[in-house]
Parts: structure tokens; C-alpha cells; sequence
């Protein structure tokens, strides 16, 4: 069985997403195209995000650093921070850093 301790990956992609042009690092924890679950830490400078795009399917964002904001196409906002567990909804949306944070992103694909 694997295991990761997240406050020390969450540091490592935070020093990265400083660094990278885009203002964002991952990391995927579990999955790939062989499987329907995936988890991936993504980290965000402040400011920084991801664009609007589809719903892959099913999915969840745990807030495991600092402040995030979901919006979907019709505006609707979800706010989330430190410890927050957020439903991603099936609909298009995109995700904006408040501060520098870190999330974990589960995903069962369709």
C-alpha cells in the first residue's frame, strides 16, 4: 500500500508552481487512463487558475491549503478553504486561486 504525506507534496508543488510560468504545479496521487478513479494535488498561486472546462465525470475538491473559488458558466459560486470539501458540479466550470492553495482533486470518470 502506498501513502503520501500531503503537507510535505503540498510544499514541493507550491516551490514549483512559484516557479512555473502558469502559476501551477500537480501531482497525480492514483490513476490514469487505465482507471476511473483519479486523485491529483493541484497547487495555485494566488490569482492563478483553471480555465473553464467540462466535467469529467464525477468529482470532488478537498481544499487542503489556502482559499479557491469554483464558477460555473451561469455564475453560480462555491467558495472553499482550508479543510473545505466541495462537489464539483456536472456542469462547466473553472476554478480561481484566492491565495496561494492547494487542493486534492477526485475524479471517477465516465
Amino acid at each position: 500500500m502506498d501513502s503520501t504525506r500531503l503537507p510535505e507534496l503540498v510544499d514541493q508543488l507550491m516551490t514549483s508552481a512559484h516557479s512555473a510560468r502558469s502559476g501551477r504545479a500537480a501531482h497525480t496521487l492514483y490513476g490514469n487512463s487505465s482507471h476511473r478513479l483519479r486523485q491529483t494535488v493541484i497547487a495555485l498561486v494566488a490569482g492563478q487558475g483553471l480555465t473553464d472546462h467540462d466535467s469529467p465525470g464525477e468529482a470532488s475538491l478537498h481544499v487542503l491549503r489556502g482559499h479557491v473559488t469554483i464558477t460555473t458558466d451561469d455564475g453560480e459560486q462555491w467558495e472553499g478553504v482550508d479543510g473545505d470539501l466541495v462537489v464539483i458540479p456536472a456542469q462547466r466550470h473553472g476554478l480561481t486561486a484566492q491565495q496561494d492553495s492547494a487542493v486534492l482533486l477526485t475524479v471517477i470518470t465516465r
